[in-house]
């Protein structure tokens, strides 16, 4: 492919010759430098440890003393002593790269459970039901609209509009309305 792109490319340009032949052109560019760039590699920070004071970090968070201690409050006591080894996200830093540095609680793992789904293979087997807010005709009055629909035709099955939401209404909806009045204000 890339020697197709290179026959055509000085008539029509990499890109219409990629285009043509459908080969992205990172593909193309990536093929033809890649080997001879490589990948870029990172250098280390010249700041960071050596493995000698990583090595006696280490050893120094290990001691006996240190065991039971998170890597702050051994920072803090290192101090208090006059000793500097490193940073606290520093020695985070080390023991997490030697897998020293974990959840130290018992946690519970909860099993993945099933989410229940509700499957219907005619009409009228399942139902569900919703209530909405409607704004009213007047300010800071409201109707609840309850509304009960089949599952497997979606068909509203009843409907009720009430005045204010409560478990008082009732039990089973209409299909005419029941309409209820808002209440009205004398001033």
């Amino acid at each position: 492919m890339n020697a197709l792109v290179d026959s055509a490319a000085p008539q029509l340009g990499v890109a219409p010759a990629c285009a043509a032949l459908g080969l992205p052109r990172a593909t193309y560019y990536r093929t033809r430098y890649g080997e001879r760039l490589g990948p870029k590699r990172r250098r280390g920070s010249p700041r960071a440890l050596s493995s000698d004071q990583g090595r006696e970090v280490l050893e120094a968070l290990h001691e006996e003393r240190f065991v039971d201690l998170p890597p702050a409050e051994v920072y803090s006591q290192l101090l208090d002593e006059g000793t500097y080894l490193c940073s606290i996200r520093t020695m985070y830093r080390l023991l997490a790269s030697h897998d020293e540095v974990r959840e130290r609680r018992q946690q519970r793992i909860h099993p993945p459970h099933a989410k229940p789904q509700l499957c219907s293979t005619k009409p009228n087997q399942v139902w569900t039901w919703d209530i909405t807010k409607l704004l009213g005709p007047r300010r800071w009055t409201y109707f609840y609209l309850y509304v009960i629909v089949d599952i497997y035709s979606r068909y509203v099955v009843g409907w009720l509009l009430a005045d204010k939401e409560s478990a008082g209404l009732p039990n089973s909806c209409s299909s005419r309305p029941a309409r209820a009045r808002a209440s009205r204000r004398t001033r």
